[in-house]
Protein backbone atom coordinates (compact mmCIF):
# COMPACT_ATOMS: atom_id res chain seq x y z
CA UNK A 1 0.00 0.00 0.00
CA UNK A 2 1.49 3.11 -0.91
CA UNK A 3 1.27 5.69 1.77
CA UNK A 4 1.13 9.38 0.03
CA UNK A 5 3.87 11.99 1.65
CA UNK A 6 3.54 15.74 2.76
CA UNK A 7 6.07 17.39 1.13
CA UNK A 8 8.21 20.70 0.70
CA UNK A 9 10.69 22.24 -0.96
CA UNK A 10 12.42 24.86 -2.10
CA UNK A 11 15.17 26.67 -4.67
CA UNK A 12 17.57 28.58 -5.33
CA UNK A 13 17.76 29.61 -1.05
CA UNK A 14 21.34 30.42 1.01
CA UNK A 15 20.21 27.87 3.51
CA UNK A 16 22.49 29.82 6.06
CA UNK A 17 22.47 28.60 9.94
CA UNK A 18 20.24 25.53 8.08
CA UNK A 19 23.11 24.32 6.01
CA UNK A 20 25.53 24.56 8.92
CA UNK A 21 23.25 22.09 10.87
CA UNK A 22 23.08 19.79 7.43
CA UNK A 23 27.07 19.59 7.34
CA UNK A 24 26.57 17.87 10.65
CA UNK A 25 24.45 14.80 9.85
CA UNK A 26 25.23 11.97 8.36
CA UNK A 27 24.94 11.45 4.53
CA UNK A 28 22.52 8.52 4.34
CA UNK A 29 22.85 8.33 0.13
CA UNK A 30 23.89 10.30 -2.77
CA UNK A 31 22.06 9.57 -5.70
CA UNK A 32 23.43 10.75 -9.36
CA UNK A 33 20.42 10.57 -11.80
CA UNK A 34 19.54 12.21 -15.53
CA UNK A 35 15.98 12.37 -15.54
CA UNK A 36 13.46 13.61 -18.47
CA UNK A 37 10.68 15.70 -17.30
CA UNK A 38 7.44 16.63 -19.33
CA UNK A 39 6.41 20.02 -17.77
CA UNK A 40 3.02 21.36 -19.05
CA UNK A 41 2.56 25.16 -18.57
CA UNK A 42 -0.99 24.48 -17.21
CA UNK A 43 -0.92 20.67 -15.38
CA UNK A 44 0.03 20.35 -11.68
CA UNK A 45 0.58 16.63 -11.67
CA UNK A 46 4.92 15.67 -12.19
CA UNK A 47 5.41 13.68 -15.32
CA UNK A 48 8.86 12.69 -16.21
CA UNK A 49 10.56 9.06 -17.27
CA UNK A 50 13.30 7.55 -15.00
CA UNK A 51 14.87 4.21 -15.90
CA UNK A 52 12.42 3.53 -18.93
CA UNK A 53 9.21 4.63 -16.81
CA UNK A 54 6.71 6.87 -17.17
CA UNK A 55 6.42 8.02 -13.80
CA UNK A 56 3.28 10.26 -12.72
CA UNK A 57 3.06 11.78 -9.22
CA UNK A 58 -0.31 13.26 -8.15
CA UNK A 59 -0.86 16.27 -6.15
CA UNK A 60 -3.63 15.04 -3.82
CA UNK A 61 -3.92 18.22 -1.31
CA UNK A 62 -2.72 21.19 -0.04
CA UNK A 63 -2.51 21.97 3.64
CA UNK A 64 -3.10 25.44 5.45
CA UNK A 65 0.44 25.39 5.91
CA UNK A 66 1.49 25.16 2.59
CA UNK A 67 2.57 21.45 2.59
CA UNK A 68 1.83 19.43 -0.68
CA UNK A 69 0.93 15.84 -0.45
CA UNK A 70 1.78 13.84 -3.17
CA UNK A 71 1.21 10.60 -3.97
CA UNK A 72 2.35 7.95 -7.24
CA UNK A 73 -0.27 7.12 -9.74
CA UNK A 74 1.49 5.60 -12.64
CA UNK A 75 4.94 3.71 -13.37
CA UNK A 76 4.36 2.03 -16.56
CA UNK A 77 7.29 0.96 -19.33
CA UNK A 78 7.35 1.97 -22.56
CA UNK A 79 5.41 1.31 -25.09
CA UNK A 80 2.72 3.39 -23.66
CA UNK A 81 -0.80 2.00 -24.43
CA UNK A 82 -3.53 4.03 -25.37
CA UNK A 83 -5.33 4.18 -21.89
CA UNK A 84 -1.41 5.27 -20.38
CA UNK A 85 -1.05 7.62 -22.93
CA UNK A 86 -4.44 9.11 -22.02
CA UNK A 87 -3.06 9.12 -18.24
CA UNK A 88 -0.07 10.84 -19.01
CA UNK A 89 -2.02 13.60 -20.99
CA UNK A 90 -4.60 14.57 -17.91
CA UNK A 91 -1.78 14.71 -15.82
CA UNK A 92 -0.41 17.07 -18.10
CA UNK A 93 -3.87 19.45 -18.49
CA UNK A 94 -3.69 19.24 -22.13
CA UNK A 95 -5.90 17.74 -25.10
CA UNK A 96 -3.81 16.12 -27.32
CA UNK A 97 -5.24 14.31 -30.90
CA UNK A 98 -1.76 11.95 -31.34
CA UNK A 99 -2.51 9.67 -34.11
CA UNK A 100 -4.16 6.15 -33.23
CA UNK A 101 -1.70 3.07 -32.76
CA UNK A 102 -1.70 0.20 -30.61
CA UNK A 103 1.34 1.55 -28.04
CA UNK A 104 3.50 4.33 -27.85
CA UNK A 105 7.56 4.24 -27.35
CA UNK A 106 9.26 7.70 -26.08
CA UNK A 107 10.40 8.55 -28.94
CA UNK A 108 6.67 8.58 -30.55
CA UNK A 109 5.75 10.60 -27.14
CA UNK A 110 7.85 12.76 -27.65
CA UNK A 111 7.53 13.43 -31.20
CA UNK A 112 4.04 13.61 -31.43
CA UNK A 113 2.59 14.53 -28.26
CA UNK A 114 5.28 16.89 -26.87
CA UNK A 115 6.45 18.22 -29.31
CA UNK A 116 3.89 19.48 -31.40
CA UNK A 117 1.87 21.31 -27.92
CA UNK A 118 3.07 24.62 -27.30
CA UNK A 119 1.96 24.33 -23.80
CA UNK A 120 4.67 20.85 -22.97
CA UNK A 121 8.35 21.00 -22.81
CA UNK A 122 10.65 18.06 -22.52
CA UNK A 123 13.71 18.74 -20.18
CA UNK A 124 16.23 16.68 -19.38
CA UNK A 125 17.19 17.04 -15.54
CA UNK A 126 20.55 15.96 -14.54
CA UNK A 127 20.48 15.59 -10.54
CA UNK A 128 22.80 15.05 -7.76
CA UNK A 129 20.51 14.10 -4.56
CA UNK A 130 22.32 14.26 -1.33
CA UNK A 131 19.59 12.63 1.67
CA UNK A 132 19.57 12.65 5.11
CA UNK A 133 17.49 11.80 7.77
CA UNK A 134 16.08 14.85 10.47
CA UNK A 135 13.46 14.88 12.92
CA UNK A 136 11.71 11.83 11.60
CA UNK A 137 11.70 13.20 7.69
CA UNK A 138 13.76 12.42 4.98
CA UNK A 139 15.44 15.60 4.28
CA UNK A 140 17.14 16.36 0.57
CA UNK A 141 19.95 18.26 -0.71
CA UNK A 142 19.86 18.90 -4.94
CA UNK A 143 22.08 20.14 -7.37
CA UNK A 144 19.41 20.78 -10.52
CA UNK A 145 21.35 20.93 -13.92
CA UNK A 146 19.71 21.36 -17.67
CA UNK A 147 21.25 22.29 -20.44
CA UNK A 148 20.18 25.82 -19.82
CA UNK A 149 20.22 26.08 -16.36
CA UNK A 150 21.50 25.42 -12.82
CA UNK A 151 19.87 25.47 -9.18
CA UNK A 152 19.82 23.49 -6.03
CA UNK A 153 16.91 22.54 -3.75
CA UNK A 154 16.05 21.89 -0.42
CA UNK A 155 13.27 19.22 0.23
CA UNK A 156 11.36 17.87 3.48
CA UNK A 157 8.87 14.88 3.39
CA UNK A 158 7.69 12.81 5.73
CA UNK A 159 4.17 10.58 5.94
CA UNK A 160 3.14 12.96 8.81
CA UNK A 161 2.75 16.98 8.31
CA UNK A 162 3.57 17.45 11.81
CA UNK A 163 6.97 16.52 11.60
CA UNK A 164 7.80 18.48 7.95
CA UNK A 165 6.42 21.67 9.81
CA UNK A 166 8.41 21.04 13.03
CA UNK A 167 11.53 20.53 11.35
CA UNK A 168 11.10 23.25 8.86
CA UNK A 169 10.78 25.41 11.94
CA UNK A 170 13.93 24.03 13.37
CA UNK A 171 15.71 24.69 10.46
CA UNK A 172 14.59 28.49 10.22
CA UNK A 173 13.20 27.37 6.86
CA UNK A 174 9.11 27.42 7.88
CA UNK A 175 8.47 31.15 6.13
CA UNK A 176 10.34 30.04 2.95
CA UNK A 177 7.41 29.44 -0.07
CA UNK A 178 6.87 26.01 -1.29
CA UNK A 179 7.80 25.06 -5.17
CA UNK A 180 7.08 21.61 -6.07
CA UNK A 181 9.72 20.44 -8.91
CA UNK A 182 7.63 21.11 -11.35
CA UNK A 183 6.69 24.44 -10.87
CA UNK A 184 10.47 25.03 -9.79
CA UNK A 185 11.57 23.53 -13.52
CA UNK A 186 8.76 25.66 -14.89
CA UNK A 187 11.03 29.17 -13.59
CA UNK A 188 14.19 27.30 -14.42
CA UNK A 189 13.40 26.84 -17.92
CA UNK A 190 11.28 30.13 -18.08
CA UNK A 191 8.48 28.20 -19.55
CA UNK A 192 4.59 29.16 -19.40
CA UNK A 193 2.66 31.35 -16.69
CA UNK A 194 5.00 32.12 -13.07
CA UNK A 195 4.16 34.56 -10.51
CA UNK A 196 6.95 36.38 -8.59
CA UNK A 197 6.85 38.54 -6.60
CA UNK A 198 8.21 42.20 -4.82
CA UNK A 199 8.67 44.32 -2.26
CA UNK A 200 9.83 47.93 -2.61
CA UNK A 201 10.80 48.99 1.47
CA UNK A 202 10.87 52.44 1.18
CA UNK A 203 11.39 55.54 3.48
CA UNK A 204 7.75 56.43 3.82
CA UNK A 205 5.52 52.90 2.29
CA UNK A 206 6.21 50.00 1.29
CA UNK A 207 4.84 48.42 -1.93
CA UNK A 208 4.22 45.03 -2.92
CA UNK A 209 3.26 43.50 -6.34
CA UNK A 210 3.05 40.13 -7.34
CA UNK A 211 3.08 39.80 -11.79
CA UNK A 212 2.21 36.62 -13.58
CA UNK A 213 4.78 36.21 -16.56
CA UNK A 214 3.01 34.65 -19.04
CA UNK A 215 4.00 32.03 -21.56
CA UNK A 216 4.26 34.92 -24.81
CA UNK A 217 6.51 36.49 -22.25
CA UNK A 218 4.28 39.71 -20.97
CA UNK A 219 3.39 40.53 -17.36
CA UNK A 220 0.01 40.70 -16.00
CA UNK A 221 -0.56 42.00 -12.55
CA UNK A 222 -1.94 40.09 -9.64
CA UNK A 223 -1.44 42.23 -6.88
CA UNK A 224 -0.31 45.47 -6.73
CA UNK A 225 -0.53 47.70 -3.50
CA UNK A 226 1.15 49.67 -0.85
CA UNK A 227 1.04 50.23 2.75
CA UNK A 228 2.44 53.70 4.45
CA UNK A 229 4.58 52.49 7.55
CA UNK A 230 6.87 55.54 8.05
CA UNK A 231 10.15 53.49 8.60
CA UNK A 232 11.59 56.57 7.75
CA UNK A 233 10.14 58.39 11.39
CA UNK A 234 13.14 60.22 13.04
CA UNK A 235 15.80 58.83 10.76
CA UNK A 236 17.10 62.41 9.87
CA UNK A 237 17.46 63.26 13.88
CA UNK A 238 18.94 59.68 14.99
CA UNK A 239 20.58 58.49 12.00
CA UNK A 240 18.71 55.26 13.07
CA UNK A 241 15.26 53.53 12.36
CA UNK A 242 13.40 53.92 15.65
CA UNK A 243 11.79 50.82 17.08
CA UNK A 244 8.56 51.37 16.56
CA UNK A 245 8.22 52.23 12.50
CA UNK A 246 11.06 49.12 12.37
CA UNK A 247 8.19 46.91 13.98
CA UNK A 248 5.41 48.15 11.86
CA UNK A 249 7.66 47.49 8.95
CA UNK A 250 8.65 44.12 9.71
CA UNK A 251 5.06 43.22 10.43
CA UNK A 252 3.66 44.90 6.63
CA UNK A 253 6.55 42.69 5.02
CA UNK A 254 5.55 39.30 6.79
CA UNK A 255 2.23 40.12 5.80
CA UNK A 256 2.81 40.45 1.93
CA UNK A 257 5.73 37.25 2.26
CA UNK A 258 2.53 35.53 3.72
CA UNK A 259 0.19 36.59 0.95
CA UNK A 260 2.36 36.09 -2.12
CA UNK A 261 3.25 32.28 -0.05
CA UNK A 262 -0.70 31.99 -0.36
CA UNK A 263 -0.65 33.20 -4.38
CA UNK A 264 1.67 30.20 -4.73
CA UNK A 265 4.63 32.49 -5.89
CA UNK A 266 7.58 31.18 -7.51
CA UNK A 267 10.22 33.48 -5.51
CA UNK A 268 10.03 36.84 -3.50
CA UNK A 269 12.56 39.32 -4.16
CA UNK A 270 12.85 42.32 -1.48
CA UNK A 271 14.65 45.35 -2.14
CA UNK A 272 15.51 48.24 -0.04
CA UNK A 273 16.21 52.16 -0.85
CA UNK A 274 16.93 55.44 0.88
CA UNK A 275 16.12 55.15 4.55
CA UNK A 276 18.10 51.82 4.41
CA UNK A 277 21.15 53.12 2.68
CA UNK A 278 21.30 55.96 5.70
CA UNK A 279 20.19 54.37 8.62
CA UNK A 280 23.39 53.31 10.56
CA UNK A 281 21.25 50.07 12.13
CA UNK A 282 20.09 48.85 8.36
CA UNK A 283 21.65 45.40 9.06
CA UNK A 284 19.80 44.99 11.82
CA UNK A 285 16.31 45.79 10.21
CA UNK A 286 17.51 43.51 7.66
CA UNK A 287 17.76 40.75 9.85
CA UNK A 288 14.88 41.10 11.96
CA UNK A 289 12.95 41.04 8.44
CA UNK A 290 14.72 37.66 7.68
CA UNK A 291 14.44 36.44 11.07
CA UNK A 292 10.20 36.89 10.89
CA UNK A 293 9.62 35.97 7.62
CA UNK A 294 12.16 34.43 5.77
CA UNK A 295 12.73 37.19 3.12
CA UNK A 296 16.36 38.86 3.01
CA UNK A 297 16.03 42.63 1.85
CA UNK A 298 18.44 43.50 -0.67
CA UNK A 299 19.63 47.55 0.16
CA UNK A 300 20.71 48.68 -3.33
CA UNK A 301 22.24 51.76 -4.57
CA UNK A 302 21.31 54.73 -5.59
CA UNK A 303 22.49 54.58 -8.91
CA UNK A 304 20.61 50.89 -9.47
CA UNK A 305 17.47 52.25 -8.00
CA UNK A 306 17.47 55.03 -10.65
CA UNK A 307 18.38 52.29 -13.65
CA UNK A 308 15.77 50.14 -12.29
CA UNK A 309 13.02 52.91 -12.49
CA UNK A 310 14.06 53.94 -16.05
CA UNK A 311 13.61 50.20 -17.06
CA UNK A 312 9.99 50.19 -15.72
CA UNK A 313 8.77 53.59 -17.08
CA UNK A 314 10.39 52.63 -20.62
CA UNK A 315 8.96 50.18 -20.68
CA UNK A 316 5.18 50.89 -19.49
CA UNK A 317 4.77 54.27 -21.19
CA UNK A 318 6.32 55.93 -24.94
CA UNK A 319 9.36 57.64 -24.63
CA UNK A 320 10.19 60.19 -27.60
CA UNK A 321 13.72 61.59 -28.05
CA UNK A 322 16.07 62.75 -24.85
CA UNK A 323 14.30 61.79 -21.96
CA UNK A 324 14.05 61.99 -17.91
CA UNK A 325 13.13 59.61 -15.94
CA UNK A 326 12.39 60.75 -12.15
CA UNK A 327 11.17 58.67 -8.84
CA UNK A 328 10.76 61.09 -5.80
CA UNK A 329 10.27 58.96 -2.35
CA UNK A 330 9.98 59.97 1.23
CA UNK A 331 14.10 59.62 1.60
CA UNK A 332 15.57 60.16 -1.74
CA UNK A 333 14.73 61.19 -5.64
CA UNK A 334 16.62 59.39 -8.40
CA UNK A 335 17.14 61.07 -11.51
CA UNK A 336 17.88 58.82 -14.75
CA UNK A 337 18.52 60.73 -18.44
CA UNK A 338 18.85 58.96 -21.96
CA UNK A 339 17.14 58.45 -25.11
CA UNK A 340 14.87 55.30 -25.36
CA UNK A 341 15.78 52.26 -23.82
CA UNK A 342 19.70 53.85 -23.33
CA UNK A 343 20.10 55.07 -19.77
CA UNK A 344 23.57 57.86 -20.36
CA UNK A 345 23.29 59.58 -17.01
CA UNK A 346 21.89 58.33 -13.62
CA UNK A 347 22.10 59.27 -9.90
CA UNK A 348 20.22 59.56 -6.71
CA UNK A 349 19.94 62.91 -4.22
CA UNK A 350 18.71 62.79 -0.61
CA UNK A 351 15.85 64.90 -1.66
CA UNK A 352 12.73 63.10 0.44
CA UNK A 353 9.28 64.31 1.09
CA UNK A 354 10.19 62.95 4.77
CA UNK A 355 12.84 64.95 5.46
CA UNK A 356 12.03 68.18 4.27
CA UNK A 357 8.31 67.72 6.15
CA UNK A 358 10.43 67.61 9.34
CA UNK A 359 12.63 69.76 8.30
CA UNK A 360 9.65 72.73 7.33
CA UNK A 361 7.02 71.54 8.77
CA UNK A 362 4.71 71.26 6.62
CA UNK A 363 2.75 68.46 7.51
CA UNK A 364 0.00 71.35 8.43
CA UNK A 365 -0.98 74.75 7.49
CA UNK A 366 2.33 76.58 6.01
CA UNK A 367 2.45 80.26 5.44
CA UNK A 368 3.89 81.53 1.90
CA UNK A 369 6.96 82.48 3.77
CA UNK A 370 7.65 78.89 4.71
CA UNK A 371 6.18 77.05 1.72
CA UNK A 372 8.98 80.24 -0.10
CA UNK A 373 11.80 78.63 2.22
CA UNK A 374 11.00 75.20 1.64
CA UNK A 375 10.65 75.36 -2.38
CA UNK A 376 14.35 77.07 -2.25
CA UNK A 377 15.89 74.62 0.25
CA UNK A 378 14.51 71.69 -2.11
CA UNK A 379 15.87 73.94 -4.82
CA UNK A 380 19.77 74.25 -3.51
CA UNK A 381 19.83 70.40 -3.02
CA UNK A 382 18.30 69.44 -6.51
CA UNK A 383 21.34 71.97 -8.40
CA UNK A 384 22.61 68.89 -9.64
CA UNK A 385 19.62 69.55 -12.59
CA UNK A 386 20.82 72.89 -13.56
CA UNK A 387 22.02 73.69 -16.93
CA UNK A 388 20.71 70.69 -18.50
CA UNK A 389 18.34 71.35 -22.07
CA UNK A 390 14.79 70.57 -21.50
CA UNK A 391 13.98 66.85 -22.48
CA UNK A 392 11.11 65.75 -24.60
CA UNK A 393 9.93 62.94 -22.35
CA UNK A 394 10.10 63.43 -18.86
CA UNK A 395 8.40 60.74 -16.76
CA UNK A 396 7.56 60.86 -12.88
CA UNK A 397 7.37 58.32 -10.54
CA UNK A 398 6.51 57.49 -7.17
CA UNK A 399 4.18 57.98 -4.09
CA UNK A 400 3.52 61.66 -4.62
CA UNK A 401 2.85 62.09 -8.39
CA UNK A 402 0.70 59.49 -8.53
CA UNK A 403 -1.46 60.67 -5.94
CA UNK A 404 -0.92 63.89 -7.38
CA UNK A 405 -2.52 62.15 -10.24
CA UNK A 406 -5.26 60.56 -8.01
CA UNK A 407 -6.52 64.20 -6.44
CA UNK A 408 -6.51 65.59 -10.25
CA UNK A 409 -8.78 62.65 -11.65
CA UNK A 410 -10.88 62.92 -8.26
CA UNK A 411 -10.19 58.77 -7.81
CA UNK A 412 -12.46 57.70 -4.75
CA UNK A 413 -10.69 54.16 -5.39
CA UNK A 414 -7.44 54.23 -6.94
CA UNK A 415 -7.33 52.93 -10.40
CA UNK A 416 -3.37 52.28 -11.61
CA UNK A 417 -4.93 52.27 -15.20
CA UNK A 418 -6.18 56.01 -15.15
CA UNK A 419 -3.17 56.83 -12.88
CA UNK A 420 -0.59 55.26 -15.64
CA UNK A 421 0.29 58.18 -18.43
CA UNK A 422 -1.36 60.72 -16.85
CA UNK A 423 -0.23 64.20 -17.45
CA UNK A 424 0.25 66.86 -15.13
CA UNK A 425 1.17 70.61 -15.99
CA UNK A 426 2.78 73.20 -13.82
CA UNK A 427 -1.08 74.80 -13.39
CA UNK A 428 -2.49 71.49 -11.60
CA UNK A 429 0.92 70.97 -9.68
CA UNK A 430 0.48 74.41 -7.93
CA UNK A 431 -2.95 74.25 -7.56
CA UNK A 432 -2.49 70.69 -5.18
CA UNK A 433 -0.01 73.11 -3.61
CA UNK A 434 -2.44 75.44 -2.41
CA UNK A 435 -4.91 72.95 -1.81
CA UNK A 436 -2.32 71.41 0.69
CA UNK A 437 -0.47 74.47 2.06
CA UNK A 438 -4.49 75.92 3.27
CA UNK A 439 -5.23 72.20 4.99
CA UNK A 440 -4.21 70.42 8.11
CA UNK A 441 -3.00 67.03 7.67
CA UNK A 442 -6.60 65.97 9.05
CA UNK A 443 -8.16 68.53 6.77
CA UNK A 444 -6.33 67.07 3.90
CA UNK A 445 -7.58 63.52 4.60
CA UNK A 446 -11.10 64.32 3.54
CA UNK A 447 -9.52 65.38 -0.26
CA UNK A 448 -10.96 62.73 -2.81
CA UNK A 449 -8.24 60.52 -4.34
CA UNK A 450 -5.63 61.20 -1.73
CA UNK A 451 -4.51 58.44 0.17
CA UNK A 452 -5.15 59.32 4.06
CA UNK A 453 -1.57 57.52 5.08
CA UNK A 454 0.58 60.51 2.72
CA UNK A 455 -1.73 63.40 3.99
CA UNK A 456 1.21 64.26 6.00
CA UNK A 457 4.04 64.44 3.57
CA UNK A 458 2.03 65.13 0.21
CA UNK A 459 2.79 68.72 0.44
CA UNK A 460 6.71 68.16 0.36
CA UNK A 461 6.69 65.66 -2.65
CA UNK A 462 4.41 67.90 -4.54
CA UNK A 463 7.20 70.61 -3.94
CA UNK A 464 9.70 68.72 -5.06
CA UNK A 465 7.75 67.52 -8.10
CA UNK A 466 7.10 71.16 -8.85
CA UNK A 467 11.02 72.10 -8.34
CA UNK A 468 12.07 68.90 -10.96
CA UNK A 469 10.03 70.90 -13.53
CA UNK A 470 11.34 74.86 -13.33
CA UNK A 471 15.22 73.33 -12.81
CA UNK A 472 14.35 70.83 -16.40
CA UNK A 473 12.56 73.82 -17.86
CA UNK A 474 9.52 71.59 -18.44
CA UNK A 475 5.66 72.39 -18.38
CA UNK A 476 4.37 69.16 -17.65
CA UNK A 477 4.98 65.26 -16.72
CA UNK A 478 3.82 61.87 -17.41
CA UNK A 479 3.18 59.90 -14.75
CA UNK A 480 4.31 55.98 -14.32
CA UNK A 481 1.91 53.94 -11.87
CA UNK A 482 5.20 51.36 -12.83
CA UNK A 483 7.85 52.43 -10.16
CA UNK A 484 10.72 50.50 -8.91
CA UNK A 485 8.78 47.27 -7.88
CA UNK A 486 8.55 46.73 -11.99
CA UNK A 487 12.17 47.14 -13.19
CA UNK A 488 13.12 44.46 -10.35
CA UNK A 489 10.43 42.22 -11.49
CA UNK A 490 11.33 42.40 -15.09
CA UNK A 491 15.08 42.53 -14.36
CA UNK A 492 15.09 39.80 -11.24
CA UNK A 493 12.51 37.45 -13.34
CA UNK A 494 12.36 38.61 -16.76
CA UNK A 495 14.35 37.46 -19.70
CA UNK A 496 18.04 38.14 -17.73
CA UNK A 497 15.83 36.88 -14.57
CA UNK A 498 17.04 33.65 -12.51
CA UNK A 499 14.68 31.17 -10.30
CA UNK A 500 16.76 31.73 -6.84
CA UNK A 501 15.45 34.25 -4.28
Amino acid sequence: MIVPRWEWRSFGQELGEAGAVFAELPVEQVVESTELYVVSATGTDVVKVRDDLMDIKHLQEVSEDGLEQWTPVMKARFPLSPSELDAVTTALGVAVTAPARDEYPLDVVLDEVVGPNPDLLAVDVHKRRVRYRIGGCMAELTEVRTERAATNTVAIESEDPALVMAVLRDLGLATYPNVNFGRGLRVLERFGPERFAVIDVGTNSVKFHIGERTADGDWRTVVDRAEVTRLGDGLRETGRLGPEPTARTVEAIAAMVEEAKQQRVGAIAAVGTAGLRIAGNAADFVRAVQNRCGVVVEVISGEDEARLAYLAATTGLPVRGPSVVFDTGGGSSQFSFGERDRVDERFSVEVGAVRFTEQFALDGVVSDDDLAAALAAIGRDLDRLDGRDPPETLIAMGGAVTNLAAVKHALAAYHPDVVQGTVLDRDEIDRQIELYRTRTADERRSIVGLQPARAEVILAGACIVRTVLDKLGADSLTVSDRGLRYGVLAERFGTRGTAAR
